[in-house]
């Protein structure tokens, strides 16, 4: 008899101003894992407004995941990872930056910056599907989070 392991839903907040990739990152989370809720903010602000729950996102759920892409409009996502790990409250989510850039100084500044990892994004829809179904199964069933 084998034992099945429930694997609870997470809260994903993805911080992606390119529409084509979030609507890419959006279908890879529909087709393949039911129950994760995966919320969208375009720009680096907005991102801190919704983790600190600020204004319209008062009633924001904590993610359990952050989704970060480095170049953002109004506030870069190298500010955002850098506020959010200072940050008490919200230090203990995970960040997988997901970004086009493979300059290996923005790698190593993302990881200075305590990253939890760093993925280039690949140009082919497929690859891309690919890369996100692999995080997200990673977060999901591999990786214990934090309750929030």
């Amino acid at each position: 008899m084998s034992e099945v392991t429930l694997v609870q839903p997470i809260e994903v907040l993805l911080v992606e101003d390119d529409p084509g990739d979030v609507l890419m990152t959006k279908e890879a989370f529909e087709e393949h894992k039911v129950g994760n809720r995966l919320h969208v903010v375009s720009d680096g602000v907005e991102a801190l407004r919704f983790l600190r729950r600020d204004g319209e996102y008062a009633d924001a759920p904590r993610p359990h995941l952050i989704l970060l892409d480095l170049n953002l409009p109004r506030k870069d996502g190298r500010e955002v990872l850098e506020e959010v790990k200072k940050d008490e409250e919200l230090s203990h989510i995970p960040i997988v930056v997901l970004t086009t850039s493979e300059a290996e100084e923005d790698i190593l500044r993302s990881y200075r910056l305590h990253a939890n990892a760093y993925v280039a994004k690949p140009v082919d829809f497929d690859q891309f599907i690919q890369v996100v179904r692999q995080i997200d199964d990673f977060f999901v069933t591999v990786v214990r989070l934090p309750k929030g």
